[in-house]
């Protein structure tokens, strides 16, 4: 089975949650993403993404899956020669509050969490992310997480152990008789290794809930994603000479998207 189809095969899983034992299993969320967006970099600059997406939460911690399908518009190819590619992640975190049953907040901190991340897709890009986590308590935000993890990359990097913070949040600011949601995650590794550049990966959604407007029930939000990437893929944007990367590895990126949860 490819490492795409697994991904699919767990995604498919994990959507039918309501098998799972109602104590383990607290709450989830799926959802379905489409997006069309300009000016990418390192790969073709027009792209089309569909993704799928779960996160629950259970009496152990949470997970936070997803999977990408990318489709480049026009004939352009990546470095592979195709016209298509994919690429996922599966993260849970271990809540050591809910495990233990003891209160760990303190301050600002509702939770304190053990992070992994699995990344997987096309071509050599497995890596494996381990590391502490706090819960977040923020005015305002509907949730706030911030990870620490030890990145630890397969392939032709073999051998990458650099520092990576992701924080992760979400916040609503009502608007008339529905809500814009402005939410999303940012990537940033903070030292370097001789084949992965240290970067940052800033990756925020604005989107109104046009179901709720509507009077539909279940959320569908249209909106913006930017995607900012500096070194993409950790290729130093100075110290990189080739053809195929014109423009060099500075991603500002914009799509539309429409995103249906169930």
């Amino acid at each position: 089975m490819s490492r795409f189809a697994l991904g699919l095969s767990l995604a498919a899983t994990l959507a039918s949650g309501q098998a799972l034992a109602a104590d383990l299993l607290q709450w989830q969320d799926n959802s379905l993403t489409y997006l069309n967006g300009i000016d990418f970099k390192v790969d073709p600059p027009k792209q089309q993404t569909v993704t799928f997406e779960h996160a629950s939460g259970w009496s152990f911690g949470d997970l936070f899956v997803f999977v990408d399908g990318i489709k480049y518009n026009t004939e352009a190819t990546n470095g592979a020669g195709d016209g298509h590619t994919f690429y996922g992640e599966i993260s849970p975190r271990l809540s050591l509050g809910k495990i233990s049953g003891a209160d760990l907040s303190f301050g600002p901190v509702k939770d304190v969490l053990l992070a992994a991340t699995y990344e997987f897709g096309e071509d050599d890009v497995d890596s494996y992310l381990l590391g502490p986590a706090v819960d977040l308590n923020i005015p305002g935000f509907d949730y706030f997480q911030l990870n620490t993890y030890l990145r630890t990359t397969d392939g032709r990097r073999d051998g990458d152990n650099v520092w990576q913070i992701t924080p992760v949040w979400s916040y609503t600011i009502p608007v008339g008789d529905s809500d814009l949601v402005i939410d999303g995650f940012m990537d940033w590794v903070v030292d370097n290794d001789d084949s992965y550049h240290a970067n940052l990966h800033f990756n925020p959604q604005i989107k109104y809930d046009l179901a709720k407007a509507m009077g539909w029930g279940k959320r569908f939000y249209v909106g913006v994603e930017y995607d900012y990437w500096s070194d993409k893929y950790g290729i130093d944007d100075n110290g990189f000479v080739g053809s195929e990367i014109l423009g060099g590895t500075d991603q500002s990126a914009i799509s539309l998207l429409a995103k249906a949860h169930f």
